[in-house]
């Protein structure tokens, strides 16, 4: 029997800040047993247009990712934001284009978060991973509210020998990125993200862990502003034990 073939959705986050999500999220679906390759016509999931009510924009955007995706027997991508805009939002689109709007159904039924795909999908309940300490999670609001990411992650970080899971107050609230919320609202966004990081740091977590990469360059980036010696990873690189370079957010000093 032929393995499953995965359509890997790169981000456009993770395609210029943090690559090695990307390269993470592979290793971990082929260890997986699936066959992974990256189209190269993907383009952003049009989520900033979308946000800010340019639907003409969006659409266009959203046909050039389900043609560039059309024939994967999934697509994944370690993003609970960018998949939640192909998976919820896509059909929203084309509600009065029955052609494309059967497309976006299908593509939204073969579309998953990362941790969701692993847990739910392929049916990982543990990896093997070098990364120790002691972490707390924060949950990106797309992926907790459209999604449903909370336990996946969490069980296959708690699989790690070595790992010791430390919740903090509030991981479900916004850290203040929300797209362009945090061009638009700065003060609010920096309350937000600073109250976010009284969080963790009061969880006395080493190691902040998240599944979104706005959200972990936001807070990375406060959490560097206000010196506070936290270290900041996507959930994809230490479950793929790639997590033994600079942190996100240490780029800035």
């Amino acid at each position: 029997m032929s393995k499953a073939r995965i359509g890997l959705f790169v981000t456009c986050l993770v395609d210029l800040y943090r690559p090695s999500v990307a390269f993470a999220s592979i290793k971990l679906l082929e260890d997986a047993g699936y066959r992974v390759e990256v189209p190269q016509s993907q383009t952003c999931c049009g989520q900033p247009a979308f946000n800010n009510g340019d639907f003409g924009s969006t659409c266009e955007i959203a046909r050039q990712v389900i043609d560039a995706f059309a024939d994967f027997d999934y697509v994944v991508g370690a993003s609970g934001s960018c998949i939640g805009t192909i998976k919820m939002h896509y059909p929203e689109l084309f509600e009065d284009d029955p052609e494309w709007l059967a497309k976006a159904r299908d593509l939204s039924a073969r579309a998953f978060e990362l941790t969701s795909f692993l847990t739910d999908i392929a049916g990982i309940d543990s990896v093997e991973s070098g990364f120790g300490g002691e972490l707390t999670y924060h949950d990106s609001c797309s992926g907790l509210r459209e999604l449903g990411i909370k336990q996946q992650p969490r069980k296959l970080l708690g699989s790690i020998e070595g790992v010791s899971i430390r919740e903090m107050q509030h991981s479900e609230t916004c850290c203040g990125f929300g797209g362009t919320f945090c061009v638009k609202f700065p003060e609010i966004s920096t309350r937000l993200a600073s109250d976010k990081v009284d969080n963790i740091c009061n969880s006395k977590a080493q190691v902040l862990i998240g599944g979104d990469l706005g959200c972990l360059l936001n807070i990375g980036g406060r959490l560097q502003r206000l010196d506070k010696p936290v270290r900041v990873f996507h959930v994809a690189e230490v479950l793929a034990d790639m997590a033994d370079g600079s942190a996100i957010g240490e780029e800035e000093t």
